[in-house]
């Protein structure tokens, strides 16, 4: 009131009357600005705090599982959720269950997956919302696109990958690697380990070792975080806590409060933005020094795709999903499987005796061909991962109105997720010792590996978008494993728990890591 009758006293000038009106209002908008982001930040917190609390509006399911769901009550009984769901998809009639407030159907059901990958494979794309959900961290990579974009990656990554060269290549980068640092950063810690009782922890090991390896392989270029002084990558540091805030979106039962918090770059929504800054920031800078470089005459992945592409935007997808690919999903399959092994040293043995028989004692692998004929090591791979796969779970949405062949109904928009870590789990797929690792289930009576059927066994998914990495993978999963059981004994530091304890993420990652004690093995004669 003082400043309006300032405003009009008549001993005022209109020019000092217009002054001071401006100055007023400059005030009145910047005070309503203040006051808007401050409700915004304070009360919103308060009012979901208060949502959650009240009754739930008769709109929202209240059926026991979305109940079990909404109140986390689940936790109670189970270490992870993935094992909750495993729980329900083994009692549930087609082994499929629906989470009505996530609207999400969720199958172990090998018919029902054979009938999302393939038969109806146009029904049930990624989808709009998947795409939203991971589209700030992956863009238009392969993994986030449905149609001719994920169509022509698809087709340049198979014409590159299926080609012996690239093999051979792969195979070059994954034994330097492991001669050159991972063999000497165990011998290492080996030796300091008989003084200082120091634990190492070997699923950080790992993830170092596959990124030095996917950015040599993909990128041509060497981050060294294998180092003997395990030097940290903010780029690695960056995509993991990215992977994390990525998935925490998915897992909420109520999208509306991660897009305000992204709307107001608060909390969670605040930290996931600086770290795709980060990303893309190094992501650019690869691309940037791989032209530099030259990119023509190189056989690295990216180098492949420069000679097709100019979008520097769609480059940077590109590299940001091969590192997603080559990256969480090597290092986590590593991790499981020597846990796996530590606990079973019959087939650490097993694994150990066919190497020397045939490559012969003390005799290193030279080729890649080589590697076909170690089948009980194929099997102790694929048997690691059917009960501990990468990818817990992947999801589509439903296009138009559907039926599964178990007889649930579908509507448009539904979102559908098939589980290979419960499927692992269900007697009626694997059965009565599913729960065992047991490497034998993939062996003929004469010893040859023999795969499954890839609808129930979808750890590399299956039909159209099945992985195009897959061998590479596996050599990789394979020279580890051989070149360190065959050099090391490798020992659970702590006391094993039944189970595996994972941290949220796009990939199964252990909470805690994985801390084990290492020796060297005396060199057998030859």
């Amino acid at each position: 009131m003082f400043c309006f009758v300032q405003i009009v006293s008549n001993d005022s000038s209109p020019m000092e009357v217009e002054l001071e009106t401006s100055w007023f209002l400059q005030c009145l908008h910047a005070y309503f600005c203040f006051f808007l982001i401050f409700t915004l930040i304070t009360i919103l917190p308060l009012l979901s705090l208060l949502f959650s609390l009240l009754p739930r509006p008769k709109l929202w399911c209240t059926c026991e599982i979305c109940h079990t769901y909404l109140n986390m009550s689940w936790s109670k009984q189970f270490d992870n959720l993935c094992d909750w769901y495993t729980h329900l998809l083994k009692n549930s009639p087609g082994n499929t269950i629906h989470i009505h407030v996530l609207g999400n159907t969720i199958t172990a059901n090998p018919d029902n997956v054979e009938y999302m990958l393939k038969t109806r494979f146009e029904n049930f794309p990624k989808g709009k919302p998947f795409s939203l959900i991971l589209g700030d961290f992956l863009g238009r990579g392969i993994f986030n696109v449905d149609g001719d974009s994920w169509r022509f990656q698809k087709k340049m990554a198979s014409l590159e990958l299926g080609k012996p060269s690239i093999k051979s290549f792969a195979f070059e980068i994954i034994n330097c690697e492991i001669k050159d640092r991972l063999i000497p950063l165990l011998s290492s810690f080996a030796a300091s380990q008989k003084e200082q009782h120091r634990v190492l922890d070997l699923q950080d090991v790992f993830r170092r070792f596959s990124f030095d390896t996917i950015c040599r392989f993909s990128f041509g270029l060497d981050p060294k975080c294998l180092e003997l002084s395990l030097p940290m990558s903010k780029f690695a540091m960056a995509f993991d806590l990215a992977s994390k805030l990525s998935a925490e979106r998915a897992m909420t039962a109520f999208p509306l409060v991660w897009k305000l918090k992204r709307a107001l770059n608060l909390a969670s929504e605040k930290q996931l933005k600086k770290a795709i800054k980060i990303i893309h920031i190094l992501a650019k800078e690869v691309i940037r020094q791989r032209r530099k470089m030259g990119f023509l005459a190189h056989n690295d992945l990216l180098s492949r795709f420069m000679c097709t592409i100019n979008d520097e935007t769609y480059l940077r997808d590109v590299v940001i999903s091969f590192l997603l690919a080559g990256r969480d999903t090597v290092a986590s399959g590593l991790t499981s499987l020597f846990w796996l092994l530590a606990k079973h040293p019959n087939v650490e043995s097993e694994i150990r005796r066919e190497a020397d028989r045939v490559l012969g004692k003390n005799q290193e692998l030279t080729s890649f061909g080589e590697m076909k004929e170690l089948h009980y090591l194929q099997a102790a791979v694929y048997e690691s991962m059917r009960l501990y796969p990468p990818i817990q779970f992947d999801s589509k949405f439903c296009v138009d109105d559907d039926i599964l062949p178990d007889g649930s109904l579908l509507r448009r928009g539904t979102r559908v997720t098939y589980h290979p870590y419960a499927m692992g789990r269900i007697e009626e797929i694997w059965g009565p010792d599913c729960l065992e690792f047991k490497p034998e289930r993939w062996l003929k009576d004469d010893g040859v590996f023999s795969p499954e059927n890839p609808f129930k066994y979808p750890v590399f998914q299956a039909g159209f978008r099945v992985c195009l990495g897959k061998e590479i993978a596996l050599l990789e999963l394979k020279s580890v494993a051989l070149s360190l059981l065959r050099r090391f004994q490798i020992q659970l530091a702590t006391r094993p728990h039944p189970t595996l304890r994972f941290s949220p993420g796009l990939t199964a990652t252990l909470s805690g890591g994985l801390p084990v004690l290492i020796r060297e093995r005396e060199v057998a004669p030859a």
